[in-house]
Order: C-alpha cells, then structure tokens, then sequence
C-alpha cells in the first residue's frame, strides 16, 4: 500500500475516471453530494465509517476492502506511521546493500562492489540506516537509526543548585542514550533528581532536551540561572511585570513547592524537554 493515499483522493481518481459526476455517486451510495464532497477533499476529520466505505467499494469497482486498507492506515497515529515508515526504507535499503554484497560474491562480482564504492552508491545506502551526525549534501532529512545522546549528568527537579557536566565537550559523555525521532546533533539528556514535577517525572528519569525545539508558555524545560549556571527543571510560563518586564515562572508540578519567577535576564538559557525514559519497576 502507497503510504500516501487517502480515502478521498482515491474515490476522486476513480470517479472521474468513470466519468462520473459527484451527485450521480452520491445517488448511489444514498449520501448527499456535500458529503461526498468532503470526503474527497479530506475535510472530515477521519475516513467515514466502514459500511460506507463498502458502499463505495461496490459503486465505484474497487477491489473489496480497498478503501478500507487505507482508511485504517488514515486512522493510524501519525507517531506509529512514522516508524513503519522508517522500518519499511531501512527494510529496503537494506534489500539494495545485500544485492550488492550478493553481486561481490558472484563471478566478477568484485568489480561491482568495487564500482558501487567508487561511485559512492554503497556509501549514501549506508547513510540511510547509520544515524545521522551531519546535514545530508542533497538536503533530504537523513532516514537514520535512533540518534545516540549524551547523558551530561543530572538536573535538580527542585531549587536550581549546583550543576556540572564534568568539563565534557559538547556531545560527549560517559553514558548515551537513544532517543528516536529527534534531529538534533546538540541534544542532551540528565537524570531528573528530586520530586518536585511528581508527578509527570519521577528521580531518577532521564530526560530528553534539545535546542532546536522552540520553548513556549507551559514547556517543560532544562533551565540554566545566572550568576553561577545553577540549573533547574522545571515548567516554565513567560510573564510580564507590573512595569512591563519580562519574567520567567518556574513552575513545579508538585503542589508541595512553591514557583519561582526570575527576571528574564537572570536565566541564561532554557532547552526543551522533548522525551522522558524511566525504568519499570
């Protein structure tokens, strides 16, 4: 299945296809015209129910359970479509590497393998599946593996104290995690200590943050407080004074501790939490 068609787009193609005006479909399936209309542009919210899905089927010839293979991939989380999206490219660029390992094998085969390392084709299939740590030339986002980030040390889900992440370069670290879908070569992960965002994060939680990820009212954030680069995580609310001025609310998700507010100038930097990872027990 194309992961790209629609429910409405398909019923469009094969109606006009047919030679089939909007109303005369309509007749058929015993539904008003601006309810066919709707569904062929995606203005519904979802593909409709599966007993007019078969109505469609048979009105217009598609083979049974067509449009509902479709519409049950529509129904389909986008975060879950992703995924298979990126299994079922790894699954072929995979195909394409092996064919041409196979190919090496063969007789003068060795020339081909040879060829496809010189022309660099065996090079951009294994960027397609290795994670990605650069921009690609041709712009396209890369297909990679889940990228690998580093865990800094810990963050105080409480008061901002002290924070130290070892003298480490950016980037690097004792201990990694991956995390997929993210793009963000300057990601970073800390271990939540304290209980102050009970209880959306527990101790012990390793939290997720990258720069790249716009900071908004209501955002869980890795916070860093001037003078020292003391650091914090909280949920964070932009605020004005009663002269005008901008402030920044630390909010705790634990009713148990008070807020803070900070002008904005006191805060030397703010990175978005975009993952959590905790252990079961």
């Amino acid at each position: 299945m194309n992961q790209t068609e629609t429910v409405g787009a398909l019923v469009r193609a094969r109606r006009v296809a047919r030679d089939m005006a909007l109303q005369e479909l309509a007749d058929l399936v015993g539904c008003a015209k601006s309810y066919l209309w709707l569904i062929e542009h995606e203005r519904r919210g979802s593909p409709p129910p599966e007993v007019f899905l078969r109505k469609l089927e048979l009105a217009l010839g598609f083979p049974l359970g067509r449009l509902s293979e479709v519409a049950g991939w529509q129904r389909t989380p986008p975060a879950v479509r992703r995924e298979v999206g990126l299994l079922r490219e790894r699954q072929r660029v995979g195909q394409e590497i092996a064919r041409i390992l196979s190919g090496a094998r063969g007789e003068g085969g060795r020339g081909s393998l040879d060829e496809a390392y010189r022309s660099g084709e065996l090079q951009r299939l294994v960027d397609r599946i290795a994670p990605p740590t650069e921009p690609r030339r041709d712009g396209a986002v890369p297909v990679g593996l889940p990228r690998e980030v580093p865990v800094i040390n810990k963050v105080a889900a409480g008061y901002p104290r002290s924070f130290t992440d070892l003298g480490y370069p950016a980037r690097v670290a004792d201990e990694y995690v991956r995390c997929p879908d993210l793009d963000d070569p300057d990601a970073f992960a800390a271990r939540v200590v304290g209980d102050s965002m009970l209880p959306e994060y527990r101790e012990g939680d390793i939290v997720v943050f990258s720069p790249l990820r716009p900071v908004k009212g209501g955002a869980d954030c890795f916070v860093r407080v001037e003078p020292d680069h003391e650091s914090t995580f909280k949920r964070v609310y932009f605020e004005k004074d009663g002269g005008g001025g901008d402030r920044i609310r630390l909010q705790p998700l634990n009713s148990a501790y008070p807020p803070r507010t900070l002008a904005r100038e006191q805060v030397a930097g703010l990175y978005a939490a975009v993952s959590v990872m905790r252990k079961i027990v």
